[in-house]
Order: structure tokens, then sequence, then C-alpha cells
């Protein structure tokens, strides 16, 4: 199966790293790669006078008076569309990785910019890119009100995506006089340790016949996992053959990897549908449930398996795959500060300490190998981090405690979520909470994050419609901040 370059060119406003699997995380990252040269084909065509970059000298500890140490965090600013001086300002949050220029140049958010005559920022999250220490990094003493003489009448809207979806809504949350509303696209706000929803909904959306599904998709899907289990008891090399595997998976942990590898490609393509840069749900029922192969073997789901996986190391010009547990755990040792290394680390380390988001595949609904458990993967918390398996559920329960978990107290925040998506799972739906209704989009056909793209004549309509409602609501919430601005004048 062959994959256009246009099809490989999709542009995501954020491709974040909520997930535990190393390939679901390279996959990311080639769409963030991506990004980049659109990216630069963009700024051949905008004004980049407009967009600045500079660095906030952020205190480091906020809870010690005493600790007058800083780091240096990153932003970009448009002001390409915005208004002076009391137009508003939609601060775009970073999530686990870097922000670009891109992300105050193009999106959807953007769009609405342009339409209300906004401010763009992008604020880069604390250890993540280079906001992480001051070394070998020149900085300057800026911040954005002074910059721009900011004021009360300024109205700021906050938005983003997945991890930083949840930070969008909670720092509406918590801090209400900052940011007047806030939008939540595919924010998974409730931590959740043992996240074995996020594989019982990949196999719900592998038979929704809307995204090209079906039933005989999800069957062979779980047989061909159940197969390469069972094999790889029998002849674990002929297995590491089959996917052509760096390593020979003898132990466990190699092997546990090499499941969650396999799984890591079935789950990506889920999440993010036609937003992938591999193939859409549709693109792989067609593979695993191909009867047309020239062999009879290769209409096995075994093979159908082997195939998926040849696709995967063809498209990220991979010749093998890496499954060595021990690489694995080297890799996150790694504690200079590398380009290729800023995110994975940082990322365990907050799974560890606050969210979990666990995919396991323990329960008999799971199309997966039940050979990914909690304590697979958790073990990576003790062996990198000193934390404990036990100490988990605690960390887990006091961030939900914190900020509410999938019942926040917040007014004002719009959640979006995709049906597709496995993440909606941990987000917030259409409910009434202490009186108010919660806000929310829901796009029965739509993947992670899809709404934060710029409007293609390809997309859905369920899409196209989500994105006016989105519309509206800021539109509401900017006319309702002015109407309060009026009164207290």
């Amino acid at each position: 199966m062959v994959f256009s370059k246009a099809q490989c060119l999709v542009l995501l406003l954020l491709w974040n790293f909520t997930d535990a699997g190393r390939i679901l995380m390279k996959m990311k990252q080639r769409v963030r790669d991506v990004q980049l040269q659109r990216a630069k084909q963009l700024l051949l065509t905008v004004a980049l006078q407009h967009v600045k970059e500079g660095r906030i000298h952020q205190q480091l500890d906020h809870f010690n008076r005493q600790d007058v140490k800083t780091f240096p965090q990153r932003f970009f600013v448009n002001e390409a569309f915005w208004q002076r001086p009391d137009g508003p300002v939609f601060l775009f949050i970073g999530g686990e990785g870097p922000v670009y220029e891109f992300d105050v140049l193009a999106g959807h958010h953007v769009d609405m910019a342009a339409e209300h005559g906004a401010l763009l920022l992008a604020v880069e999250h604390r250890f993540y890119g280079e906001s992480i220490n001051p070394d070998g990094l020149k900085t300057e003493n800026m911040y954005i009100v002074q910059s721009f003489s900011l004021s009360r009448r300024n109205i700021w809207i906050s938005f983003g995506g997945s991890y930083s979806g949840a930070l969008s809504a909670w720092f509406r949350g918590k801090f209400p006089h900052l940011v007047f509303g806030a939008v939540a696209s595919s924010a998974p706000v409730k931590a959740e340790l043992d996240f074995s929803a996020y594989s019982d909904a990949v196999g719900l959306s592998l038979m929704n016949e809307a995204v090209g599904g079906s039933k005989k998709c999800v069957s062979a899907v779980r047989e061909a996992f159940g197969a390469a289990e069972a094999l790889m008891i029998r002849n674990v090399s002929q297995v590491a053959k089959d996917f052509r595997c760096c390593q020979t998976p003898k132990d466990h942990q190699d092997q546990v990897e090499l499941m969650q590898s396999l799984a890591d490609i079935v789950m990506g393509t889920v999440q993010y549908n036609e937003e992938s840069v591999l193939m859409s749900i549709s693109d792989l029922c067609g593979v695993m449930t191909n009867q047309s192969a020239a062999y009879e073997e290769e209409r096995e789901p075994y093979q159908r398996l082997v195939k998926l996986s040849q696709i995967y190391r063809s498209s990220s010009e991979e010749p093998c795959l890496d499954v060595s547990h021990e690489k694995t755990v080297k890799d996150l040792m790694d504690t200079t500060v590398q380009s290729e290394r800023r995110a994975e680390r940082q990322w365990t380390y907050q799974t560890c300490t606050e969210f979990g988001f666990y995919q396991t595949c323990e329960d008999a609904s799971c199309p997966f190998s039940g050979m990914v458990t909690l304590r697979s993967q958790t073990e990576i918390c003790l062996e990198l981090f000193g934390i404990s398996q036990n100490s988990l559920p605690g960390r887990v329960a006091f961030t939900n405690r914190y900020y509410g978990g999938d019942e926040p107290h917040t007014h004002r925040v719009l959640y979006v979520n995709g049906g597709v998506d496995p993440w909606k799972e941990l987000s917030v739906g259409n409910r009434t909470d202490g009186g108010e209704e919660a806000e929310s989009v829901f796009i029965r056909d739509s993947a992670h994050c899809a709404d934060m793209t710029r409007g293609r004549v390809t997309d859905r309509r369920s899409l196209k419609n989500a994105r006016q409602e989105i519309e509206k609501h800021v539109e509401s919430w900017l006319k309702t901040a002015q109407q309060e601005k009026k009164r207290t004048e």
C-alpha cells in the first residue's frame, strides 16, 4: 500500500505526547516535523515582522519566596491582527514539547484572531523545548504585559489541545481573573492511572462503519495479536524475523516492548485517523481484512499485522523495530539537554507523578496483547525516578482532587472532543454542574485535536460545524466581556 505525499503533509496545531508508547511518540514527532516544513512554506507568505520570539525570566519555584532562581520561558507573539490597544489576547498554551512560530501563524485559533483583532501569544511549557534552564541560552528580561502595554481592558482567551487542552481548562478554573474563557480540545482533564478505557475505545472505533471500521476489522486485529503472542512463546526468533525487530525479544520486557509497539501503530492510526501521517482507520481495516492477497498465508490476520508494521517502517524509514527495553531505559536516563530527548523523559516523569494515563490491555475487551499490563507500564517509574508503583494511585488522586477530574467546577470553558478519539474518555461532555451547564462540542466522527487545524475542503461536515460552534462561543465570550467592562466603567 502506497500513501501519497499529500496524505503525509498534514498540518496539526498540536501533536502532544499524551501516551507512553515509543512508536506513538515517534509518529507524533513525525507530524510535528511535517508541521515545521509546512510552516516554512507559510512563513514565505506571512509578514514575519509581526512575529517576535522572546524569553520571560520565570520564577523556578513559585511556592518559595526566598528562592530567587529563574528559568527562561520561551514565547512567540504575532501582532499582525491586533487592534491596539484594547484588542483581545488569544493565548496558545504549549504542551509537552517545544512551541514554534507557526503556533501563532496557523490554525483555527489564528483564523479567529484575525476575525476579532486579537494579539496571538504562544507560551512554552516549562522544562520542554528551550524553557528548561539558562545554560547556553540567550535570555532577555521581557514581559508580555509590559512590552505591549496590556491592561485589564484586554480580554484573554486561552487555547490548547490534548494535555495543553487540559492546561487551558485548568488555567481558567484556577485563575478566572486572568483568563476570561478557555477552549480545551481533546483535553484529558481526568488523571487515570489504569487507562484501560483507551484500548476499549480504540476497539470501538475500529468497529465504527462511519469512519471505515467494521466488526470484521477489530476481530482481525484481536486475532492477529493473539497469534503473535502465541507464536512468541513457541518461536520468538520467527516473530523477530517477521516484524523485522532490531533485537530478538528473548526476555519478557523486550516482548512487552514489541507488543506495545505493534499496538502503537494501531492506536496512533485510530487516535488521529484522517489527520494522521500513516494511514486512516479505513486504510488500516483495508489491510487487516484483505482477502485478495496473492498467497494464502498473507490472508491470515497475523500476516496482515506484519504488513502493517512494514507500512509503518517504510513510512518512518526505520530499518527495524527497536524493542530493547534496556535501550529505552538508557535513553530515558539521559539527562543532557538534547533537542531529540526534550520531551520523553519529562513526560514520563509527569505520568509517574501526576497523571498515569497508562494504556493497559488487561481487560478481555482489549483488542491487543494482554502482556501490556499496569505493572509492566509503571515499572519505568521506579527504574528512572525511584518512584514506587504503590505511590502512584495517591499521586493521581491528588491531581484529580486539585483540578476536579472530569467534573471540574469551571465556567466559560469549552470542551471539544471527537468521537473517534480515545482521549474523550477522560474529558468532559454535556452535563450540568453546580447549576451551570458545561459547555461542550462533540464531533461524532472526528479524531484527536482535529478541530484545531485550519479548515480544509475535505473536512467532514461535522468538523466544519464544530468549528462554527467554537467560533460562536469565543465571539459570545468577547461580547460578554465587553458588556461587563462597560458596566464597570
